[in-house]
This record gives structure tokens, C-alpha cells and sequence, in this order.
């Protein structure tokens, strides 16, 4: 592999934006060494387990922009919707070994609903009815894995569940790809299982690495479409 040369002003402009712990948990004895090691396409950004965090997001953003003037990252590619063309900031992919994102539903019946059930319902403002798993009751609240309509139509796959209407979506939880957003701010997103492949709309209430809860949810994303 061809060796990238050194550019040490930039080097040192990441060295002064790095948290300067010295902690090593990177696997470099000292922050310059990090630093180095970027410029050099040695490692990547994240191996910095503070970077990450909300103190940091304005340094972060910094050091990827000078990470890409260097070649060292490349330029993000736009994440477009399939349905309305709108351009999203993120993806938002399932926590580990899990099948979809975690979604937050309200719903409207005055059935109980329980750990462990399936349920059938159409999301206020979608189309299309979905099939999902409860994990979890809070207060009304219920937390859901999807498992359909696909694993519904499939003959093999059939599973008994309760009809519970229409359903108010409170929040996505999951794993961000692409640019990590702050705690706070108003995010355009298309989680990774929709259907329709419709960009989303909510704010980031939590977000720990790259895991983020995403409440707040509209499906009315207010932005055009990009132009082709």
C-alpha cells in the first residue's frame, strides 16, 4: 500500500481539535500520534472513544472536514429518498442483532397489550399497514420490532396477532450511518427497514456513540426534493 505523506500543518490544526486525554484507548500512547495516524489513513476517526461526545461535536466536525480536504475521508454520498426524492441527514439502522429499529408507538385502543405479542396497526400518516412485535409497555407507550407486512405474506410465516388500529409513532431508536447529529437538533432520516423508503422527520433526545433515540416523529419533511 502506497504510504500518504504527512501534511503537519494539518496534523497539528486535528491536534489541537483532539481531546488531548493522552488515554491511549485509541491505541496510540499520545494524541499526536493519533493525529498522525489519521493524516496517514492509519485509523479511523471513531477509534477516539471521546470525540464523540456532545462536548466534542464541534471539534469532530472540524477535524472531518479537514479529513476530507486531505482525501483521507471521502466526500458522504446524498441519502435520497425512494418516495417524495428528499435528501435525508442520516440513515438510522437497527441496534445490534436486532432486526429493525425500535419504534415507539402510542396507541389508540383500550386493549392491553402486552410484552411478546404481535400486533398489526398502520402508523398515523403511512399508507401501509405494518406487523410488529411488542417488547416492551410503558405507561401506554409500547416499544415494537417490525416483522412485516413481508413475514406476513409469506405463507411459512403466519403467527397469530391482535388488530390494534391506527398508532401514533413517538420515536426511532437505532444505530446512526452518516453524519452524527447533536442532542437537540432537528434531523431529516430514513430508517433502514421503511418500506416506502419515505425520509422521516424528528429531534435526537439521546445519543451515545452512535446510538440515538429520535422522537418527535413527522413524516411531513419540510424541504424539496432534490433535482435530478
Amino acid at each position: 500500500m502506497t504510504e500518504v505523506p504527512v501534511d503537519v500543518g494539518q496534523q497539528n490544526k486535528i491536534l489541537m481539535l483532539l481531546p488531548g486525554y493522552n488515554c491511549g484507548i485509541c491505541g496510540y500512547a499520545r494524541c499526536d500520534e493519533f493525529a498522525g495516524a489519521l493524516t496517514r489513513k492509519k485509523v479511523d476517526l471513531e477509534k477516539c472513544r471521546f470525540i464523540s461526545q456532545e462536548m466534542f461535536q464541534d471539534d469532530l466536525a472540524k477535524i472531518q472536514e479537514i479529513l476530507k480536504e486531505i482525501k483521507v475521508i471521502p466526500e458522504e454520498e446524498k441519502i435520497v429518498g425512494v418516495l417524495d426524492g428528499y435528501e435525508a441527514d442520516l440513515i438510522l439502522k437497527p441496534l445490534p442483532e436486532e432486526e429493525s429499529c425500535r419504534e415507539t408507538l402510542y396507541p389508540f385502543t383500550r386493549e392491553e397489550i402486552k410484552a411478546g405479542e404481535i400486533i398489526r396497526y398502520r402508523p398515523l400518516g403511512c399508507p401501509i399497514t405494518h406487523f410488529a412485535q411488542v417488547v416492551e409497555e410503558n405507561h401506554g407507550l409500547i416499544t415494537v420490532h417490525l416483522v412485516g407486512p413481508c413475514h406476513r405474506l409469506d405463507s411459512k410465516a403466519e403467527f397469530k396477532f391482535k388488530d390494534v388500529g391506527v398508532c401514533m409513532v413517538g420515536g426511532f431508536e437505532g444505530i446512526i450511518e452518516g453524519k452524527l447529529p447533536r442532542v437537540g437538533e432537528t434531523v431529516r432520516f430514513l430508517p433502514y427497514h421503511c418500506m416506502m423508503q419515505k425520509v422521516h422527520s424528528g429531534v435526537v433526545v439521546q445519543l451515545e456513540g452512535r446510538r440515538a433515540l429520535i422522537e418527535g416523529i413527522d413524516l411531513k419533511v419540510w424541504a424539496p426534493p432534490l433535482k435530478g
